[in-house]
């Protein structure tokens, strides 16, 4: 039983104390638990960072309570956060903050509470024909439940039905209705009826990921120490997410739970119900999902990480911060799209949820797929030194063939008219010939400025700048070269410094929305797709 723990105090810029541990405390007390302690003459919160046999300090205080009933952070997270703030330069206190997220750091939280109004039996036509003779607010009340088919808070459900509480009262002595007060969001995604999907017909390439998948799980076993993380790469539509699903399938069967990180909050929705339709679809009783991400309120996250605590829920799916979930057991974590730059943390600690998840991997013994169609330069090297296990999916899962891609170098074409807006030949000849055909075509601007660079026809010479030896940006409103990196910024040349090409500058005379620097505004290559000519 442990004698005193030493706990780091919330809001103390890492301040570690340590404190005796009372007996009726001694059979919960572990890392990672939250508890209360005086610091002082004031309550605080901390977390217990280590168990101590004896401690070198005399006239200890004790531990007052615990918050929560049990380890809100498991060994292998507080094992994580310390690797973290060894491997960013960060302090442990700030890392401690991210890790813990903020409704879990105070010493109890309000859970927000709303009254919900549910169908308790479905009425037939003939009881809303009748309802509508006697009481046709009642009627209206119903109609509004059935048509929305899920609980709605009460305050909504008068409004839209304009109806009074004694209705809601009359509809629930009848039995037709319940009202009860339930934590704000419970039926936000459980409510929805997900139903179950099948298992698609596996491509010869998605088995033999999968083989290969299941028979390092199975040496895993044997040797824990040998496993080394999982690049997945796969062409667009090539059938990635089913070798997700299959793998956590495998994992889930063995009693263990799984961790999958997405790289924006918008597809969060799709991939929870791609993946509920697969193991927590309605009427199944199968395994329960838990998300994390930032658009949810302190009451909704608290509820998800309870039951990712509790053991409820045994896939964790979110952005980012998922990565910290208090998953026990782990046995598979899952990283798509792990070129992604959202994965990168932007405040201290600057961390990057792609390489975090790799050594959770590592420290909870379990093995890791990074998923991608276009994979980082830094795990494609990895993937091919040997640290990573390269798998390919190279053709696309319902056998469609690759669109055609030309990337044009516009210094090689030449002098063009002014009248071509800046696209290359084979641009405007395939364009030309879309329109012919009665086809669409949509071009992608993916830039700030009305030119990304300015080009010199004659040599080929690109302002740059100074600072950071970037092409400098081309901003017509301010008439201004703008790096966007450092800041730089300047006025445009009036023809190019390199080569001096007399046709390339402006007469000074020339009306301010007329004159332009040197050259054409483009772009140094173009990259686009073609689809086949019928």
């Amino acid at each position: 039983m442990p004698s005193f723990v030493r706990v780091l105090i919330d809001r103390s810029e890492g301040k570690e104390l340590d404190y005796s541990v009372p007996e009726e405390f001694s059979g919960d007390v572990g890392v990672g638990v939250r508890v209360v302690v005086m610091v002082r003459n004031r309550r605080a919160v901390g977390t217990v960072l280590e168990i101590l046999e004896v401690s070198q300090v005399p006239g200890l205080r004790p531990i007052l309570a615990l918050v929560g009933g049990g380890t809100t952070l498991t060994p292998a997270v507080m094992r994580l956060a310390r690797w973290m703030a060894d491997y960013y330069c960060a302090p442990f206190a700030s890392v401690m903050k991210t890790v813990l997220p903020p409704m879990l750091r105070g010493e109890r939280v309000v859970m927000k509470m709303v009254r919900m109004a549910r169908l308790v039996s479905s009425p037939s036509e003939a009881d809303l024909a009748l309802l509508g003779k006697k009481a046709p607010r009642q009627r209206h009340v119903l109609e509004q439940l059935l048509h929305r088919k899920e609980p709605l808070p009460v305050p909504e459900l008068l409004r839209v039905s304009e109806a009074s509480e004694s209705t809601l009262k009359a509809l629930s002595k009848a039995g037709w209705i319940d009202c009860t007060e339930l934590r704000r969001g419970a039926f936000s995604a459980e409510a929805e009826e997900i139903l179950p999907s099948r298992r698609p017909i596996l491509n010869p390439d998605q088995k033999r990921i999968l083989e290969t998948l299941f028979k390092t799980f199975e040496e895993h076993k044997k040797n824990p120490e040998k496993l080394s993380p999982f690049l997945l790469h796969g062409v667009t539509g090539s059938g990635k997410t089913e070798v997700y699903l299959q793998a956590m399938e495998r994992v889930l069967e063995t009693g263990k739970n799984a961790l999958v990180l997405v790289p924006e909050i918008a597809l969060t929705p799709q991939t929870v119900e791609r993946f509920r339709s697969r193991f927590d679809h309605a009427g199944d009783g199968g395994v329960r999902i838990a998300v994390l991400h930032s658009h949810l309120t302190d009451a909704e996250r608290r509820e998800e990480w309870m039951k990712l605590q509790r053991g409820e829920a045994r896939i964790a799916i979110g952005a980012r911060s998922a990565v910290f979930a208090p998953l026990s057991n782990l046995g598979l974590i899952i990283v798509d799209e792990e070129h992604e730059n959202t994965y990168k943390q932007e405040e201290t600690p600057r961390y990057h949820a792609r390489d975090v998840a790799v050594m959770r991997g590592r420290l909870e013994g379990c093995p890791v797929i990074l998923g991608s169609a276009t994979p980082s330069v830094e795990s494609y090297c990895n993937a091919r030194i040997g640290k990573y296990t390269l798998l390919e999916l190279p053709r696309r899962a319902d056998g469609q063939l690759m669109p055609l891609i030309r990337l044009v170098d516009l210094r090689l074409q030449g002098k063009r008219s002014k009248t071509d807006g800046g696209l290359s030949t084979p641009l405007r000849i395939g364009i030309t010939r879309r329109l012919e055909l009665g086809q669409q075509t949509i071009l992608f601007l993916n830039r700030r400025g009305f030119s990304t660079s300015l080009l010199c026809q004659q040599c080929g010479h690109v302002c740059r700048c100074p600072n950071c030896s970037l092409s400098l940006t081309f901003h017509r409103v301010d008439d201004r070269l703008s790096c966007h990196l450092c800041g730089h910024s300047s006025k445009p040349p009036k023809y190019c410094p390199e080569c001096r090409d007399e046709e390339s500058s402006m007469p000074e005379s020339a009306p301010r929305r007329w004159r332009r620097p040197f050259g054409l505004f483009s772009h140094r290559r173009e990259s686009h797709a073609w689809m086949p000519t019928p």
